[in-house]
């Protein structure tokens, strides 16, 4: 149970009153039970004449606390009885047991009340830490885990703990009070019978423990191959147009069928091992029941023990109450179990390293933007060099275009002025300063993407032209709209700059999307541009749009173009040509093509069919 505590101690803190009150009331709705019980022996004993006795008043200094206790309250039953007569009694002692019992509901009630905000606050917590701690995460880390393992780790994941370990919260602070109180009591009654449980118990801990943990590390599968699913999930949604185009749909139903039936079978063994808690502990509590009765029977009747039949029936009832707090606590800690297993994949975002971190002593934004890289080399996985010893110079306001075969490194490169990744070997400087001497915000405040795939949102077309710059106006964006040539289509739009565009602009076209990227860029103002194949997914009409808003868009700034369509860098200010990670030529269109018959460059070029002149 070290985990378990170990989750108390991350999440409790904010919540330490909610607990404390919990606690409070938890133990006093155990000792109002315990003392509405101890309302059934004067009933039994007196009442029913099983013991004829006299008593007298005793002082406190006479005897210890449980003689005087114990004597007090049979000597006002006794007086009681005397003046008003055994049925006055047994209505008192029933009104006094029905008073006791609202009070005992009552501080149970209260104690669940303020375990409500703990449980839930915990739980909603535990779900901004993980959405925080994703979007923190660099790049890195999502090229080793799949997207929908990490959906699920999100959702099936947290919604296990909240279901198991959150859940099972209350019982966890009530049922181990109940059973301490219990104990003491019965300590209190006969402590041989009590050492006797001591010992018994332990035993059917044990039973359970061993049952447990094999739960836990069978719900760890079974949370695993939820992820597999989920992964298949998401994967079959994003390629459902290639699926239906190669006719795959009974490959894609195989493989996901195949997984399901894993799942299933896990979650089959779950299920059962988890059923198990209820009967076994029943069982285990009957047995020692039966155990203990003849244990404490024995000792009665031997004569040695200074409990009487009441007395001991009262153990009894007292053990009996404490049999379902035990079993309930068994359960939760069942359940506990499947939920340490969800806990643990959670866990592995939630202590994920972040190496893209901003410096102790961040120095200030440089006033230009000229980008430097010095001897670079970057592999992702440590050994496959991506990008070996590129040297590159970009000044301030040029525009440098990086061309090459796909897989030649182009967009890693770019990725690194970003600091989306950091360099393996060498270091990458604006106006002379390591950007990794610079907070990663301030450094990417310099910088505006325009990707090749147009990332929207499910929002307005107002609120995505104004992502990132909190104080846009209407008409700050409506400028941004116009410089990229898509103030025309917006206000063409049933609702214009408030029209929701769908699921990643599913309601727009690529061109329109993409000038909604480039309106986005605009508004931010960058001091750093970069370009990643914006138009090579386009027709030929929306390109000539587009291109011309990037025109515009590159104009006085420092610009970063990977070109796919050649035609569109011919008046970059330097073309650098990457192959196989390395920057093999560098020149402008007409010093590349002059380069030979043999050069990279001229090759692309021809491949295209780009006139050379």
């Amino acid at each position: 149970m070290k985990d378990f505590f170990a989750i108390l101690r991350r999440f409790v803190p904010p919540y330490k009153r909610y607990l404390a009150l919990n606690i409070f009331f938890n133990i006093l709705a155990a000792f109002l039970t315990l003392f509405s019980f101890a309302l059934i022996v004067p009933i039994l004993e007196m009442l029913f004449k099983i013991k004829e006795a006299s008593y007298s008043y005793m002082a406190s200094g006479d005897a210890s606390l449980k003689d005087v206790v114990v004597n007090n309250f049979y000597y006002y039953t006794q007086m009681t009885m005397e003046n008003y007569g055994a049925t006055a009694t047994l209505a008192l002692l029933a009104a006094a047991l029905v008073v006791m019992t609202a009070f005992k509901t009552g501080a149970t009630y209260a104690a669940s009340y303020f375990i409500t905000p703990l449980r839930n606050g915990i739980v909603r917590d535990l779900r901004n830490f993980v959405y925080d701690k994703i979007t923190t995460l660099p790049m890195g880390f999502f090229t080793s885990e799949r997207k929908g393992d990490v959906m699920a780790r999100m959702s099936g994941d947290v919604a296990e703990i909240e279901n198991s370990i959150m859940s099972s919260l209350d019982m966890m602070f009530k049922n181990p009070v109940m059973i301490i109180v219990c104990l003491s009591m019965m300590l209190f009654i006969s402590w041989q019978l009590t050492i006797f449980v001591f010992i018994l118990l332990p035993i059917v801990g044990v039973v359970m423990g061993r049952v447990g943990k094999r739960l836990k590390r069978t719900s760890f599968e079974g949370q695993t191959q939820w992820g597999v699913l989920m992964a298949n999930i998401e994967e079959t949604l994003g390629g459902l147009r290639i699926i239906k185009a190669f006719n795959a749909e009974d490959k894609v139903k195989n493989r996901f069928h195949a997984e399901n039936e894993v799942f299933y079978r896990l979650s089959n063994r779950v299920a059962r091992r988890q059923a198990l808690a209820h009967p076994m502990s029943e069982f285990l509590g009957t047995a020692a029941i039966a155990i203990i009765l003849w244990f404490g029977g024995s000792l009665i009747l031997s004569g040695h023990s200074s409990m009487n039949a009441a007395s001991f029936i009262y153990y009894m009832v007292i053990f009996y109450s404490m049999i379902n707090p035990a079993k309930d606590l068994s359960k939760a800690m069942y359940s506990i179990q499947k939920g340490l297993a969800s806990m643990e994949r959670v866990d592995k975002i939630l202590s994920a390293d972040n190496p893209i971190k901003s410096p102790d002593n961040p120095k200030n934004l440089p006033r230009e933007a000229a980008i430097k890289l010095e001897n670079v080399s970057f592999s992702y996985d440590g050994t496959t060099q991506v990008l070996s010893d590129i040297n590159l110079d970009i000044p301030a306001g040029a525009t440098i275009a990086l061309v090459g075969q796909s897989g030649s490194g182009k967009s890693t490169l770019a990725d690194l002025i970003p600091r989306f990744y950091d360099p393996t070997k060498g270091k990458v400087t604006i106006d002379g300063v390591d950007i990794r001497e610079l907070a990663v915000a301030d450094l990417r405040s310099l910088m505006g993407n325009v990707n090749q795939e147009a990332i929207l949102f499910n929002d307005t077309i107002f609120n995505n032209i104004a992502f990132g710059v909190e104080s846009a106006t209407m008409e700050e964006v409506r400028v941004a709209a116009k410089i990229a040539n898509a103030d025309d289509f917006i206000m063409a739009t049933e609702q214009q700059y408030q029209t929701c565009i769908g699921d990643r602009g599913c309601r727009l076209s690529g061109g329109q999307r993409q000038r909604l990227s480039i309106a986005r860029a605009i508004l931010k103002n960058p001091a750093i541009l970069i370009l990643d194949e914006a138009t090579s997914a386009l027709d030929s009409e929306s390109e000539h749009l587009v291109q011309q808003a990037l025109d515009r868009l590159m104009a006085n700034r420092t610009t970063l173009v990977i070109a796919h369509r050649l035609s569109t860098i011919r008046n970059a200010d330097l073309i650098c040509v990457l192959h196989e990670g390395r920057i093999v030529e560098t020149g402008t269109h007409d010093q590349l093509l002059e380069a030979g018959a043999k050069g990279f460059y001229r090759r692309l070029v021809e491949m295209q069919q780009v006139s050379a002149n």
